[in-house]
């Protein structure tokens, strides 16, 4: 194994998040990864970075997370690896099995949904609940929100820009009747639809506080609450009905249509369902 030293600092942190920036990275992505190389240099608590020191942390991070969280913080120390030069010191991903079925633990319901949207009307968050309509019946991931705008809702589509990559995505007939009547009552000519009182878009903290504070009153786990779970269950709705992983790939915004079989990915309640209804038992 190599025992050639890298000497990691701040400094060179700073400088991947400003190129990560000028490669138009997301905000939040730029923040995970400098949070998971500022992890390695705590880590580290002034010791050279070796192969070895490498693989030693990629061990203690296995012992307390979870693969996938490991694998990303892997992948992030690897990119910047790659940005300052240094060969030979990245270190392979966790092998991880390829899950046959979701947690139903975790696995956002339609009647869960509904009941959500539900709780949210009753204590009068018409905002939270149009949300949370909005997010689901488009697919858009919650960072996306900035783009449902006025001019979205009169045109019935949006033009979402995020990753370097542009897609249009259409707004049904219910929810852009639905978002005309907010819009009239906020008195909004312009802008996002959704905003704080000081006029700045909705971010996703704000979002899952909220969605967060609905669980007892929907008796929805709060382990299933948080926004992306409505982009999920949107991928999972559209699947069943569509069968197309290519198109639904395109309509969520991925590069790699891997990503979304993730996302369509059924519990093991759905799949013992659908063996019964095999009837193939004749004894």
């Amino acid at each position: 194994m190599s025992k050639k030293t890298y000497d990691l600092t701040d400094k060179a942190i700073r400088r991947y998040a400003l190129h990560l920036r000028e490669q138009e990275r997301a905000p939040a992505t730029v923040q995970k990864y400098v949070q998971d190389l500022t992890a390695l240099w705590d880590w580290l608590a002034g010791r050279p970075l070796t192969k070895a020191a490498l693989i030693e942390w990629k061990e203690s991070l296995s012992a307390s997370r979870a693969p996938a969280t490991v694998n990303s913080m892997l992948a992030a120390v690897n990119g910047f690896f790659r940005f300052m030069g240094w060969k030979g010191i990245a270190v392979k991903l966790l092998k991880i099995q390829k899950a046959l079925f979701c947690d139903e633990r975790r696995e956002l319901t339609r009647a869960e949904y509904a009941r959500l949207v539900s709780a949210a009307q009753k204590v009068g968050n018409e905002r939270l609940s149009l949300v949370m309509q909005t997010i689901c019946a488009t697919g858009i991931r919650v960072s996306e929100l900035r783009f449902i705008t006025v001019e979205a809702v009169t045109t019935g589509r949006a033009e979402i820009c995020n990753k370097g990559k542009r897609r249009t995505v259409f707004l049904p007939g219910r929810l852009r009747r639905l978002l005309r009547k907010y819009l009239q009552k906020q008195k909004k000519t312009a802008g996002a639809v959704f905003t704080t009182r000081t006029g700045r878009p909705l971010d996703r903290s704000n979002i899952w506080r909220d969605m967060k504070a609905l669980c007892e009153s929907a008796d929805v786990e709060p382990s299933k609450v948080f926004p992306h779970n409505l982009r999920h269950l949107f991928a999972r709705t559209y699947y069943s009905l569509e069968k197309d992983l290519s198109r639904l790939a395109d309509i969520l915004g991925h590069s790699s249509v891997n990503t979304t079989r993730i996302y369509t990915v059924e519990s093991g309640g759905v799949h013992q369902r659908q063996l019964e209804r095999m009837e193939l038992i004749i004894t």
